[in-house]
């Protein structure tokens, strides 16, 4: 009878074991066109399941020990996962590819950040984002670490990409080409980026040689990929610039899933901290859906919906500047009346359908409507000073103006006002043959763009209005008496009501092959694009565009693993509204696309580093410009020549190298050259404004040894300046100036309280947490002075005219608490 109990207290003690030392693998199985797949057989060591009719799949397998896990389908060979090694209780997420040509095989390995990978591909995954410091939080501040990306405006969302500018990047949301606001003119007006961060499962980024099945522009294609829920999930983050919650949900039967989020943002944290004192109340608010729902194995329907309500009140009250030299400094001191009232509202609808005609075909249709009605109200007097400062530092007026130099006022009203609607309608294929992938799609889009412009700047100095100096307004005073009505020195009045139709299409062929042990991957395709301007008022035109492309890779079987790409092609950007707008507000529909040769060559190099893993990765390009339509950039609003007089040239290099700087981490630093010129009508080459010489770009994360949950985020950022422009009517042929270059570091810390990896039992308070984090974050850490664009200021005694920088937001504390349930 004893050892009989002996007995069964062993079996208990090993059955009790037997659970505890259980792990789980789970994800979505898809096909070559990344579509998920059904009663896809998964096994290892007897245990097995079956996907279901999305994808979906849970296995528990045995802990602590390697498993080999094998995928089968009679449509499709298998793939086979050799020694996957999880740790009890722990969930490991696999989503992999079955193909119909060939069995993969692939060992799992860990990297030195303890991620489990199969391929050495760089992805940024959507954790990273939401960590990493930085006033607009999110995809955007990963960019624009990119040494390829620019931004000199951290209040702003909008980038620049290898000498673009912020109208030449296509951001796509699972394939739904997603817009921004029309008359933003200052980044504190922004609010909120269309990508909400929380809802990211994979971000793809291309600054350059894409392919023919990206739209038409000259710079970047940002690829965002929504999730698709396999769990419930409750995130809320909050802090001192606003909250975001987002909710994960998914049917019992698991054929409907749905992502959602809302966000609401107010900037007066860091307005408040530029130089300008004044009452800001902003409101930026936003709600996002991405809903999936499986009608059968062969059909999938998508919807993206999006409701963004930005408002905008500033009520500016006064300013000091000092700028100038330690043996001249001046200061710029400017009181203010009135306020500015802005009103953005946009919506986007997107409904997209999947059919998989059979195994190797897929077929969608998709359609989407954006609706935007801007609205922006102000009247500002701004009645300045400029004079000399006290710079004897032992003095009670130290930093103060001593004597006037000069004093003046001005006033700018502004009444605009715009509403448009575009809709798209778009069809796209894939058929998979042997090692080739044929693709291919067409698209119509409608704009609707119904706008009315109403801008005028007074300048007062002295007691006189000054007049535009043009030829008109030139007069003989006081030898003749001049009662000409007062003019504005600058004055907009436009009233546009304009349409486009276009019609774009693309068809590519991507193939793999393998020629002496060598692989090799190319993809070539063609673009083509026809759009019609009309409108009231407006001469009815109509052009075309061919843009051939294509891509080369190269993977020999090196010792050193080394990967060479190569990418060149014709890339054309048919005029947006904006873009056929001049600077008096005037439509030319005559105007041309812009047109760019892209040539960019690559190289990547994953290597060991003092036995951690790192990733060297090297690119040099050139952009040859036609038909340029030349452009002023102040602060984030860009306005169009709306000509084709200009030619222009960019070229660069840039490296790149991340890897596990600190184990456990993973960081990166980056480092590019960029030059950018254009030739107006045939006067010589300047500076375009983009032209950002040298960036360097640093994230660095590290954690405290013996506290591992105690966590550190640092990016740096440091730009040369780029061009300042130049005063009104001022020819930049002759006037030239650069801002001062940018320097910038964000700091954050946050301790974990719980995440997947860091669970309680039942009885503990954290258990209902399956992420749990509180910190702080310093934006601006150094302090630094940055400037975004001059205020020109004339002194009265030398006629001279003064570049007074607007010095952006200064060091800012933000708290943040982020919440997983």
């Amino acid at each position: 009878m004893k050892h009989f109990s002996i007995l069964v207290l062993l079996l208990l003690l090993c059955n009790a074991l037997s659970f505890a030392q259980n792990a789980t693998i789970t994800g979505i199985v898809l096909d070559d066109n990344n579509q998920p797949l059904a009663d896809v057989n998964i096994t290892t060591q007897g245990l097995g399941t079956i996907t279901s009719s999305n994808g979906f799949y849970i296995l528990e397998i045995t802990a602590d020990i390697e498993n080999t896990i094998t995928f089968s389908h009679i449509a499709h060979k298998d793939v086979i996962l050799k020694n996957l090694l999880l740790t009890t209780n722990e969930t490991f997420e696999f989503n992999p590819v079955l193909k119909v040509d060939v069995i993969q095989i692939d060992e799992v390995s860990v990297s030195a950040t303890g991620e489990r990978t199969l391929e050495n591909i760089l992805n940024v995954t959507p954790e990273t984002i939401r960590k990493i410091p930085g006033a607009n939080s999110g995809v955007e501040t990963i960019l624009k670490l990119l040494p390829g990306v620019s931004s000199n405006n951290e209040l702003s969302t909008q980038y620049a990409v290898r000498g673009g500018n912020y109208d030449e990047n296509l951001v796509y949301v699972n394939e739904i080409e997603v817009y921004r606001p029309f008359l933003i003119r200052s980044a504190q007006q922004e609010g909120l980026s269309f990508v909400n961060s929380d809802l990211v499962k994979d971000v793809k980024f291309s600054a350059g040689g894409f392919q023919a099945k990206y739209g038409d522009k000259l710079a970047s294609v940002l690829d965002i990929k929504y999730k698709t829920p396999t769990l419930f999930s409750l995130r809320a983050d909050l802090s001192f610039l606003g909250a975001s919650a987002s909710l994960e949900t998914v049917s019992k039967n698991n054929k409907f899933s749905s992502v959602s989020g809302i966000r609401y943002r107010n900037n007066s944290l860091l307005v408040n901290s530029q130089q300008t004192q004044s009452n800001f109340t902003p409101s930026f608010t936003d709600v996002q859906s991405y809903l999936t729902y499986t009608v059968s194995s062969k059909l999938q329907l998508n919807f993206l919906g999006n409701l963004a309500v930005n408002d905008y009140t500033n009520e500016p009250l006064n300013r000091q500047t000092n700028f100038g030299t330690l043996d001249n400094p001046q200061a710029l001191v400017v009181y203010y009346q009135g306020q500015e009232k802005n009103r953005y509202t946009t919506a986007l609808g997107a409904l997209k359908g999947s059919y998989f005609l059979n195994e190797n075909t897929t077929l969608k249709l998709i359609s989407s409507i954006y609706h935007t009605i801007e609205e922006e109200y102000s009247d500002v007097i701004a009645s300045y000073e400029l004079g000399e400062v006290d710079s004897n530092l032992s003095s009670d007026s130290a930093g103060e103006v001593l004597t006037s130099r000069g004093i003046g006022s001005q006033f700018n009203r502004t009444r605009n006002d715009l509403d448009a609607l575009i809709f798209n309608i778009e069809h796209k294929g894939s058929h998979t043959m042997n090692n080739s992938v044929l693709e291919w799609g067409a698209k119509y889009t409608h704009e609707d763009i119904r706008d009315q412009l109403r801008e005028s700047e007074f300048i007062d100095s002295a007691g006189f209005s000054i007049r535009p100096p043009r030829a008109e307004f030139t007069n003989n005073q006081p030898a003749d008496s001049f009662d000409a009505p007062l003019v504005a020195y600058n004055g907009i009045y436009a009233l546009n009501f304009v349409k486009t139709n276009r019609f774009s299409g693309f068809v590519q062929l991507g193939t793999q092959k393998t020629w002496n042990d060598t692989d090799i991957y190319y993809n070539i395709g063609v673009r083509s694009h026809h759009w019609t301007v009309s409108g009231t008022d407006v001469e009815k035109v109509s052009q075309t565009v061919i843009s051939p492309r294509g891509q080369l890779a190269i993977k020999p079987k090196w010792d050193k693993d080394m990967l060479f790409r190569l990418s060149t092609g014709i890339y054309h950007q048919p005029p947006f509204y904006r873009e056929l707008r001049d600077s008096s507000g005037t439509i030319q529909p005559n105007v041309k696309a812009q047109k760019a040769f892209h040539l960019v060559a690559g190289n990547e190099y994953s290597f060991l580093l003092w036995e951690r893993a790192f990733t060297l990765i090297s690119e040099a390009y050139y952009k040859k410009l036609e038909n340029v339509n030349p452009y002023t950039l102040e602060d984030v609003r860009i306005r169009y020549s709306a000509n084709n007089d200009t030619e222009a040239y960019v070229y660069g290099a840039e490296v790149r190298m991340n890897g596990a700087f600190v184990p456990g981490t993973e960081s990166w630093i980056s480092i590019g050259y960029l030059k950018t010129e254009e030739n107006r009508n045939n006067r010589g080459y300047l500076p375009r404004p983009t032209d950002q010489r040298l960036k360097l770009g640093i994230l660095f994360q590290d954690y405290i040894p013996t506290i591992p949950d105690l966590k550190m985020y640092l990016n740096l950022v440091y730009q040369t300046g780029v061009t300042g422009g130049s005063p009104s009517y001022a020819d930049p042929y002759i006037f030239q100036n650069r801002l001062r270059d940018y320097k910038r570091a964000d700091l954050g810390i946050s301790y974990i309280f719980a995440s997947k990896d860091k669970q309680y039992p039942n009885t503990h308070w954290l258990h209902t947490f399956k992420e749990l984090s509180f910190g702080f974050e310093i934006f601006n850490l150094f302090n630094n002075q940055n400037s975004i664009t001059n205020t020109w200021v004339r002194d009265a005694d030398s006629k001279n005219e003064y570049a007074v920088p607007n010095y952006l937001t200064s060091r800012v504390l933000n708290l943040r608490l982020g919440i997983r349930l």
